[in-house]
């Protein structure tokens, strides 16, 4: 699903595309004379000028001054970019295919690789193969293992880490800093009278080691006087069968009382099949998504979730093409602030347990 560009966004793209053009050169025509002409109120104006000095296209000199432009379209090469997702239905996700028509807009020949990890069997070796015979001159790698961004990082190809685990890797990267969420989210559990609470993540989340918010969320039980084991961050087959078949077995014996699930899709299976075994939240179990997905709020009850703006997020990618095109080596990490959303999928748990 495209989201709807606001004005400002609108109004930088077509300044970006002017840009590009060569319709200016040296310095970008003042606010007043923009509105003049293309209408609309300053502050939109200004809201557009700004974006495009996030992304590297123009420079403020200060009050009063006009902004440089720092960049002629000629000068920066047009990239043939390869977007590897991790399953082939994450291209319907809003934000990649708003980053996909920015990269787009940019100049750069930005699409979906015609595989993803998942129908390569997450394996680093046919990965690798598929990688070497596609021909790009730059890749976003979304949500990839440990091996996989490795591996990348020792390529001559420029990849950007798009989530994923990066935090060591020697690549340009960005993603929700969500700790601080999973804090809060665990404390209003225990406090609710939570104890047998669960994390649901996939398998490159767990191994070869577990990542940073997999240690996060056992410190945090720990801390609340939670005894932590396998039951807590269970090791499945990452698979829809392997799924259905852990959830399951955690519901066999000792159930647990709150579900904290590792992205929207897996949330949505999580969700649908417990509905299924008449399992509900909050009535049962509490449900917690660690990203945010715009139908959540139409869900009823709305989604308890880590949510964190897409936008800076899809400017930093930008940016980095840019700067890669420009002949610049990036490497440069980022983080985008995450807040925890209450939703309805949160409650007390069931009496008894």
């Amino acid at each position: 699903m495209q989201q709807i560009l606001s004005a400002s966004q609108q109004v930088a793209a077509h300044l970006l595309r002017e840009l590009q053009s060569g319709r200016w050169t040296d310095t970008m025509p003042g606010e007043h004379r923009l509105v003049a002409e293309l209408g609309g109120s300053h502050n939109t104006i200004k809201e557009a000028l700004r974006q495009l000095e996030a992304e590297g296209w123009l420079l403020n000199q200060g009050p009063g001054k006009q902004r440089r432009i720092l960049m002629r379209r000629k000068e920066v090469a047009k990239l043939r970019i390869q977007i590897l997702l991790y399953e082939r239905s994450d291209r319907s996700t809003h934000y990649l295919v708003e980053m996909t028509h920015l990269l787009q807009e940019a100049g750069h020949d930005a699409a979906f690789a015609d595989k993803a990890m998942g129908d390569l069997g997450m394996d680093l070796g046919r990965i690798s193969r598929f990688v070497k015979s596609t021909k790009a001159d730059a890749w976003i790698v979304a949500s990839g293992s440990r091996d996989v961004l490795d591996w990348f990082a020792e390529q001559a190809t420029p990849a950007f880490a798009l989530f994923g685990r990066a935090v060591d890797v020697q690549l340009a990267s960005i993603a929700p800093k969500k700790a601080g969420a999973y804090a809060e989210v665990i404390a209003r559990l225990v406090g609710m009278g939570h104890r047998r609470i669960v994390r649901l993540v996939r398998e490159d989340r767990r191994k070869p080691t577990l990542g940073l918010l997999e240690r996060l969320f056992l410190d945090e039980l720990v801390k609340h006087g939670i005894q932590t084991g396998p039951y807590n961050l269970p090791d499945w087959q990452d698979t829809d069968e392997g799924l259905r078949e852990q959830l399951d077995q955690l519901f066999r014996h000792s159930p647990p009382t709150a579900i904290l699930v590792d992205g929207a899709m897996l949330f949505s299976a999580t969700r649908s099949h417990l509905a299924r075994r008449g399992v509900l939240a909050p009535e049962h179990v509490s449900l917690v998504c660690s990203d945010p997905e715009p139908v959540f709020a139409w869900d009823i009850p709305a989604v308890t979730h880590i949510a964190w703006d897409h936008v800076p997020l899809i400017r930093r990618v930008a940016k980095w093409a840019h700067n890669i095109g420009r002949g610049k080596d990036d490497r440069r990490k980022s983080t985008v602030k995450a807040t925890l959303e209450i939703g309805g999928t949160i409650g007390p748990p069931p009496s008894g347990r």
